[in-house]
């Protein structure tokens, strides 16, 4: 981006960041821009088609400067592969990259601190990485990752709410021993007893409309195929628009695991790895992205996302919204994950339209001068 005239940089947790300027010195900024990680076996498109789109869009003003600025923003990670944490690269931005997420470590041990260093950053400065007073707000184009856009014929939609989702560990006990000479009635088998609170988080899930709920990865040790299975750890994942039915849900699922422990001699142990709330979107970005949907010629359409994005994050500082782009098969965190070369020149224009609406709108320059 350094020939369109930007800035660049990357910030002590290692988020790509590149503010093309406005059309006057010390003016506003509008963050655009979604993650750069991936999750295992991943697509090409989650997060980073998000990335590309706001590079696009300041190539496509064509040197025009705008009465705000634009950052362009690649978080470095959102996924909470590495350390079980996701939003640390957004995070940084407002203000929540603690000491205690620093600490966090890795399946190897390595913290959160030490691969900031190793990466050459230094995590002393990661307050430097704060959003600047002047942040109008910020847009994140992203896939959908699901299938209702496909099945309603539509390319783009503005998503009004993302979905409060938690995250926890949960680690069943029991007791090794000789898979071929302990009988059947007097094993404390942990891998047993998790594969029963599984089906259970199944059952649960399917009888709340809007719920889904995920155990996504399990370990079992010592994890022989001889040995009865001493120890169980599973993450579970819970998501709902709806933050009542999310937390009352994960209670029942936390008592459910304590009785199926109970009843076959096993002990549990949980954890929370993430409670995150239900976030609405902007409601005057989520207009101006419905108009500016409907300049392209497409029919608007409103949705929540069931996924967590960084836009989450943001909203707790600025205001946050969201363009949705059609997912052909819903197909996401596989290979085939794909997006239609169409639907992403409609999303370029749509974005092109909400530019100019902002810089024409009234509101947005109260916003401006508020900053």
């Amino acid at each position: 981006m350094k020939p369109l005239g930007a800035q660049v940089r990357i910030d002590a947790a290692g988020n790509f960041r590149a503010l093309y300027p406005a059309a006057q010195a010390n003016a506003s900024r509008l963050l655009v821009g979604s993650h750069l990680d991936t999750v295992p076996n991943a697509g090409a498109y989650d997060g980073m088609l998000g990335v590309v789109l706001a590079v696009a869009l300041v190539e496509e003003l064509q040197g025009q400067r705008l009465p705000f600025g634009i950052e362009v923003v690649g978080f470095s990670e959102e996924e909470g592969v590495r350390f079980d944490t996701p939003f640390i690269g957004s995070r940084a931005l407002v203000g929540r990259l603690d000491e205690q997420l620093l600490g966090v470590q890795d399946a190897r041990g390595t913290s959160v601190r030490n691969a900031i260093e190793e990466f050459g950053l230094n995590p002393e400065e990661i307050p430097q990485s704060k959003l600047e007073n002047d942040t109008l707000g910020y847009l994140e184009f992203h896939i959908e990752q699901g299938p209702v856009l496909e099945k309603l014929n539509l390319p783009l939609a503005a998503v009004e709410a993302i979905a409060g989702q938690s995250r926890m560990e949960f680690t069943f006990f029991g007791h090794a021993n000789h898979a071929g000479t302990t009988p059947m009635h007097l094993r404390c088998d942990a891998i047993a007893g998790a594969a029963e609170w599984i089906s259970t988080v199944e059952r649960v899930a399917q009888g709340v409309t809007g719920l889904v709920a995920t155990v996504g990865k399990i370990e079992a040790k010592p994890g022989a195929a001889n040995v009865i299975a001493a120890e169980a750890r599973l993450t579970l994942d819970v998501r709902h628009s709806s933050d009542d039915i999310r937390t009352r849900t994960v209670k029942d699922l936390i008592h459910q695991a304590q009785g199926i422990a109970a009843r076959r001699g096993l002990s549990v142990r949980e954890r929370t790895l993430l409670s995150q709330e239900a976030v609405a979107m902007d409601p005057f970005l989520i207009s101006q992205i419905e108009q500016a949907i409907l300049k392209t010629g497409c029919k608007p359409h409103r949705m929540v996302s069931g996924a967590g994005h960084d836009a989450m994050i943001l909203a707790e500082k600025v205001p946050a919204a969201m363009i949705f782009l059609r997912t052909p098969g819903g197909i996401s965190h596989d290979p085939a994950e794909s997006v239609a070369a169409e639907d992403v020149e409609m999303a370029i224009q749509c974005g092109l339209h909400l530019l100019d609406q902002l810089a024409a709108s009234p509101e947005f320059y109260k916003r401006i001068n508020r900053a």
